[in-house]
């Protein structure tokens, strides 16, 4: 079956359709990384997102419940070069196109992926259409030019969990899968989801804390009452801007608790502390960022997944800018110069990507250990 994707500007790609069928609108991204489809199909910071990998063949290895991010996929559509309908791994359980069409999420395979990614970087990410049932060109324009954007659209309250819930799984283990951790537990942690990735529960889970993850809104006196040791600020989809919840509940716990934020929840920190956040051009989304944490010469290989950041300019003296991309100088992370609060854009718990962060984690053990002790 022919499929068609029309930008808001007025270009338009056909291919083939795979996975399921139907029309759906997004903005139009691309995403760097070699592997981990599975991971960033169920990551849910890609809520109201059509994702192009430009990695040329996607699902060689197929789909396994282990490797998801989420319960199921949140982006809205899935561009690739070619699509590996025969997969190839002894963990595989179905397809690619299976999973998609079981998951209601259209495909887009045998375009010009290169070319597209090259329109979005010198025109920047935008409104697209993608469809099965319309090839139209004028047609799928101008429903592009007419669908709305995701910028000040609360994203968080489609992906969020209903009701609270306790996390106990710990990270994969190469003979066993991953770990039922039993304990001995130091430390306990709210985790703030606002589309949280099960990978960043399984670290904290890992390091010694007991996990229990809560709807975006629940307030900050709800928090404090579970007397945790430090509060985790998760990562999620789109603007942080309209999510003036969140904000407000994190400056009642600046001061009274640990923080730790990643992406949205680094955004949202960066936003409760005075500062603003403004749209990147085509975003940063893949596994190969280069950090520079401090003012040294250590760097870090992230893998990192926004089209928002931070307005380093907006920040006041209370907060550090502790890391910075060296791509194109964009604050990465940042720090309160008295409280104990620290945040990153990139994700230190990969799934997919490479692991030079994953030490983010002990720095909120440590952070946690500071406050219990009282120093």
């Amino acid at each position: 079956m022919r499929a068609a994707l029309a930008l808001a500007d007025g270009r338009v790609f056909y291919g083939q359709a795979f996975g399921a069928c139907g029309e759906i609108s997004g903005e139009v991204v691309f995403n760097t990384s070699m592997s981990g489809y599975q991971e960033i199909l169920t990551d849910p910071s890609y809520r109201g997102e059509i994702v192009t990998m430009t990695y040329p063949m996607i699902g060689n290895y197929g789909i396994n419940q282990d490797d998801v991010e989420s319960e199921r996929p949140h982006l809205a559509g899935f561009i690739v070069k070619e699509a590996c309908d025969v997969p190839s791994n002894w963990r595989s359980e179905m397809s690619l196109g299976e999973y998609l069409k079981q998951h209601n999420i259209i495909g887009l395979a045998g375009i010009d992926t290169r070319a597209l990614v090259r329109h979005i970087r010198d025109k920047g990410a935008q409104t697209g259409i993608l469809s099965t049932v319309d090839l139209d060109a004028d047609s799928l324009v101008a429903k592009a030019q007419a669908a709305p954007s995701i910028v000040g659209v609360d994203l968080v309250q489609e992906v969020t969990c209903k009701e609270a819930y306790d996390w106990n799984e710990g990270v994969w283990g190469l003979e066993n899968g991953y770990e039922q951790v039993q304990g001995p537990f130091k430390f306990k942690v709210v985790a703030y989801d606002y589309g949280i990735k099960r990978n960043i529960l399984r670290n904290l889970v890992s390091k010694g804390c007991t996990v229990t993850v809560v709807p975006a809104t629940t307030s900050a006196e709800e928090v404090l009452a579970m007397q945790p040791d430090g509060v985790f600020l998760s990562n999620g989809p789109g603007d942080p801007e309209p999510i003036t919840y969140a904000q407000e509940n994190i400056r009642k716990l600046l001061g009274k608790v640990p923080l730790f934020g990643i992406c949205l929840g680094h955004q949202l920190l960066s936003i409760a502390l005075g500062g603003s956040t403004y749209k990147l051009k085509f975003g940063h989304r893949g596994g190969n960022q280069p950090v520079r944490r401090g003012e040294g010469h250590n760097v870090e290989i992230t893998s990192q997944n926004h089209g928002f950041a931070v307005d380093a300019d907006s920040l006041h003296d209370n907060a550090i800018v502790t890391h910075i991309n060296l791509n194109d100088n964009t604050v990465e992370g940042l720090q309160h110069k008295t409280l104990p609060a620290f945040s990153v854009q990139y994700h230190p718990e990969a799934s997919p990507g490479p692991h030079d962060a994953n030490y983010l984690f002990g720095e909120f053990i440590k952070m946690m250990e500071k406050h219990k002790d009282g120093s």
